[in-house]
């Protein structure tokens, strides 16, 4: 198996990183992480981000920044993140009026491939990190698709969550190759749940959205239903040179620090 580097989403310690970000940053490394992706600066200048991370030894390696925010001045808000030295940036959510099923998901399309023409002036690129709600069909194909074969793939990269990818019903091992020399950064996200009978689309009726399992709780990665070995051998077929580590709350009676630490012992102990 590839020894992937491995970065960690800092939404995941996000009330750590708001107290004290050099800290924070500081765990992070003592962790074992090798690289960070940002969502949001905390405060920080990009220049005393960018600071940090070369203190610490931490690559920056990518970013989350809301569409909304791109979309109001692509250039300047992108470009604090080329100045960190970001070499992605994602469209990491849509809020519920821009996503597949509404009026504006076809304008959202073109608006991210917009974007994506800015990132790459800037010499970053544009990646969609999804969620389960892109796994609703339009005409037969999940909108997830229909965003991938719209906008050319030299714009748009994938940076699929494996959790969502679950949830909404693939095989995230199978999605992952899928999108082969489209992948370059996976997230590594565990999950535990009861996936009940309903969750799926039913037969006939393709504007249904996959629904979460009863339970549904987010866990340190290795801790819950995802088969992780399966998942980066894919992500190594496919091409990925980064493998990022998401958790969005805290779960096992653990902090967030101490599932990002869980979570960086599971990856090591098998390997990365």
């Amino acid at each position: 198996m590839k020894k992937f580097p491995v970065a960690i989403q800092v939404y995941s310690v996000r009330e750590d990183a708001a107290a004290d970000l050099d800290a924070t940053l500081k765990s992070l490394k003592e962790f074992g992480y090798d690289g960070v992706e940002f969502a949001g600066m905390y405060g920080k200048a990009p220049a005393e981000i960018k600071a940090a991370c070369d203190k610490y030894g931490l690559t920056p390696i990518s970013a989350h920044v809301p569409f909304v925010d791109m979309l109001k001045d692509p250039m300047g808000v992108l470009s604090a993140y080329a100045e960190i030295g970001c070499k992605y940036v994602a469209v990491p959510y849509l809020i519920p009026e821009h996503r597949p099923g509404t009026p504006n998901f076809e304008y959202v399309v073109s608006f991210i491939e917009i974007l994506a023409k800015a990132a790459k002036k800037l010499g970053m690129q544009m990646l969609y990190h999804n969620h389960d709600f892109e796994f609703l069909k339009i005409d037969g194909k999940y909108a997830l698709d229909v965003l991938y074969d719209t906008v050319p793939a030299d714009l748009l990269k994938t940076e699929l969550d494996t959790c969502w990818v679950n949830v909404g019903g693939e095989k995230p091992a199978d999605y992952i190759r899928k999108y082969t020399g489209r992948a370059p950064v996976v997230h590594l996200k565990d999950f535990y749940g009861e996936k009940s009978d309903d969750m799926y689309e039913l037969i006939g009726i393709e504007s249904k959205a996959p629904k979460r399992p009863d339970g549904f709780e987010f866990r340190p990665v290795g801790s819950g239903l995802q088969n992780f070995p399966e998942i980066l051998e894919a992500a190594e077929d496919a091409g990925a040179e980064w493998v990022i580590v998401e958790q969005d709350k805290p779960s096992m009676g653990l902090t967030a620090l101490e599932c990002a630490k869980k979570s960086r012992e599971y990856l090591r102990s098998i390997g990365l």
